[in-house]
């Protein structure tokens, strides 16, 4: 992002220069899919692609802020929110759960734009509460406290706009570390960053296929580990989400669950166990160990978890034909993007020959972008 062009962008809109320029940055998960709603194990990174606001404070309580990407301009008093539709139900819920906390806003001014793909799975909308909520904190002299300003954001997401999401995105916006992947334990909401190898690369490749069938699957996904952890209580009365089961708990008491619930339960059990997996490898440098779990993870996915495509298994198959050390795709799935890993010196070629073959077999348009983990919500020198 270009952060004068935006500076700029405020000066013709408000004839003065901006205070201050926050950004909070998009996100790919490098592992560990659907396991947070079960209390488990992610590890995602924030990306070096995030959204950016221009902005100065108000001597009121009213905000002003102009979207370039949208060419939409909001306005609303802190003191009467009331919109739930586009982008302003993004702003207006974080201003919301912020003073349902107790915080005393101020107003403010400014110009936004972004970088992260919208729609794409890599939490254009995170970013987005993320970059308002650093901007809120800002102008109105709070401290910036990350895993407290997520969990605001989540419950503006879950509460204001009505998207039932957990808590990765916000938090890895809120919390990441450049150079680190950021390893969360979603029940305890613990962090540890953790070293990201510096021969290696990550490619994110967009599909660019329709997401039909993610919202209705998601919802059905959700109910199914539900139902997996009421049918193994009778033998583990311990447990409350899938994180209480162990693999070989699994394995002993899988005639307890039909077929497709087991393999449910299993992929969740299983993805959490590669979670921990991956963290070791990485903390070692062991990137070909990292690539095999990253293609276990893909594969389980895949069959157990059913939840791919046959274009995001198409650009698995290409990254690794192309010399990835590993593949996978990242976010709910049906569409949306994959994640590969790969060396460093190989990543540019790499991108682009798996999307022109992409766009080849599939006629679909499709992109990719060699990405680098970055920091959380800041506030940005001028």
């Amino acid at each position: 992002m270009n952060t004068h062009r935006l500076a700029t962008a405020f000066l013709d809109r408000f004839q003065a220069q901006p205070a201050a320029i926050v950004r909070a940055p998009g996100r790919v998960n490098l592992i560990g899919e659907h396991t947070d709603y079960n209390d488990g194990f992610v590890l995602p990174m924030a990306l070096d692609r995030a959204v950016w606001i221009a902005l100065r404070p108000r001597p009121d309580r009213w905000v002003q802020l102009h979207s370039l990407d949208f060419d939409q301009t909001i306005v609303f008093s802190l003191d009467d929110l009331n919109s739930r539709d586009g982008w302003e139900a993004y702003v207006q819920g974080v201003a919301w759960a912020l003073q349902e906390a107790g915080y005393r806003l101020r107003g403010w001014e400014g110009v936004m734009a972004g970088d992260v793909p919208i729609g794409a799975g890599l939490s254009s909308s995170a970013a987005t509460e993320l970059a308002v909520a650093r901007a809120f904190t800002h102008v109105s002299d709070m401290a910036w406290h990350p895993t407290e300003m997520a969990q605001l954001a989540q419950k503006a997401e879950n509460q204001w706009v009505g998207v039932h999401c957990g808590i990765m995105d916000q938090l890895i916006a809120a919390a990441g570390v450049a150079g680190h992947a950021l390893f969360i334990d979603t029940r305890t909401l613990a962090t540890d960053p953790i070293p990201l190898p510096k021969q290696a690369r990550f490619v994110v490749l967009y599909s660019d296929a329709p997401r039909t069938l993610a919202g209705s699957a998601y919802n059905q996904r959700r109910a199914e580990c539900e139902d997996a952890v009421r049918q193994l209580q009778s033998a583990l009365p311990g447990i409350t989400t899938l994180r209480d089961v162990s693999p070989e708990q699994l394995e002993a008491h899988r005639d307890l669950l039909p077929p497709v619930i087991y393999r449910r339960a299993r992929h969740v059990v299983t993805e959490n166990a590669r979670v921990l997996a991956s963290v070791r490898a990485l903390r070692l440098g062991d990137v070909s160990r990292l690539g095999e779990l990253m293609l276990a993870s893909h594969a389980s996915l895949r069959d157990d978890y059913e939840v791919s495509s046959r274009e995001l298994d198409l650009l698995v198959e290409l990254a690794m034909a192309a010399g990835a050390w590993g593949a996978r795709l990242t976010g709910a799935g049906f569409g949306g993007c994959a994640i590969t890993l790969c060396r460093a010196e190989d990543a540019d070629a790499m991108a682009q020959g798996v999307i022109e073959e992409y766009n080849r077999r599939t006629g679909r348009a499709g992109y990719a972008f060699v990405t680098s983990a970055a920091d959380g919500a800041r506030v940005m020198g001028l």
